[in-house]
């Protein structure tokens, strides 16, 4: 799985720095603390009083903020903890779904003669094996993000073509399901210095997002446009919203908003995240505009390219024989 448990280096890594913190903010201080009583003891002196004193004072103060840091990290440590069960919960549920049905259907087909239920079968097998292999293959790219590995081919790319590519893709992935996907582009758009897999991938998260959120009969609306030097795409949902106090958390990897709604839609915790790494690995931001009960609107703003920029990705990408230099 590459980089996928890349989660428990980073919190063996997070307890030796509150070991650490531990030993320079706690253990050492008092330590001298003992040191400088028995001096005092020995060598009790007027004149050393002030220096002792003003001494004791500030190491007084870093065993207290050593001992408030460390209660922050272990708690903080904690919660990384509780967080990482709750996904590897999770992912147990969203692999166990398809493959439970995969093997359900495969048993069927073994003693099945009529060949209208046969062919039923395999269109679920092909769904199923799908889903199954779109679930694994987010874990492997978020593992891969972690670690450092994930590989962006950025190169010029018109925005209509990754805002095609995100409807078909968005499209397979609620086949046979009622959804209406409002999209428009605004024309003579620039382009964007992309991935274009990638960018795809994000707006398809943040439309399946906007789908297992809002009600089947509300319309999701995706839009392309340029604002000074951005293009900017939005998402927006008509759903449950979001509180503004979780606006930054649901970025955050495993998180989940706490509502029981969200709990029992099927998520891993991780689209979100996925979504911003892609977006920062293209030097943009993401913006998010929600409130509960209002729905929510995600606006991915990548910069676009400037007119020498794309002049010489366009040289570059020429055989050598033809560059002018």
């Amino acid at each position: 799985m590459g980089g996928l448990f890349a989660g428990s280096d980073e919190q063996h890594r997070g307890f030796r720095r509150i070991a650490l913190a531990l030993i320079a903010l706690v253990i050492v201080p008092t330590a001298v603390l003992l040191v400088l009583g028995i001096l005092m003891l020995v060598f009790y002196e007027a004149r050393l009083n002030i220096v002792f004193g003003l001494l004791v004072m500030t190491l007084v103060v870093c065993l207290v903020t050593g001992a408030v840091l460390a209660l922050v990290l272990v708690r903080r440590e904690a919660n990384l903890s509780k967080l990482q069960l709750d996904f590897v919960s999770k992912v147990s549920h969203e692999l166990r779904t398809p493959l439970t049905s995969i093997r359900m259907f495969a048993e069927t087909l073994r003693y099945e003669q009529d060949r209208e239920k046969i062919d039923t079968c395999l269109d679920v097998l092909q769904t199923e094996t799908r889903r199954l292999s779109e679930r694994i293959e987010r874990l492997l790219d978020w593992g891969r993000m972690q670690a450092g590995k994930r590989i962006y081919e950025r190169r010029p790319t018109e925005v209509p073509a990754i805002i095609d590519g995100a409807i078909k893709a968005f499209r397979s992935h609620v086949l046979g399901q009622e959804r209406t996907l409002e999209a428009h582009t605004e024309e003579d758009l620039p382009a964007v210095f992309a991935d274009r897999s990638a960018l795809i991938d994000a707006i398809v998260n943040l439309l399946t997002n906007a789908h297992k959120y809002s009600a089947a009969h509300e319309p999701i609306r995706l839009r392309a446009r340029r604002v000074r030097g951005e293009v900017w795409i939005s998402v927006q949902d008509h759903g449950i919203g979001i509180e503004r106090t979780e606006h930054t958390r649901i970025f955050e990897k495993f998180y989940r908003a706490d509502d029981r709604l969200s709990r029992s839609v099927e998520g891993s915790g991780l689209g979100l995240s996925i979504v911003q790494h892609v977006v920062a690995a293209h030097d943009g931001t993401v913006e998010l505009k929600s409130e509960p009960g209002n729905g929510s609107t995600f606006i991915l703003r990548i910069p676009i390219i400037g007119e020498k920029e794309l002049a010489a990705s366009r040289q570059a990408a020429l055989p050598a024989a033809q560059r002018v230099d």
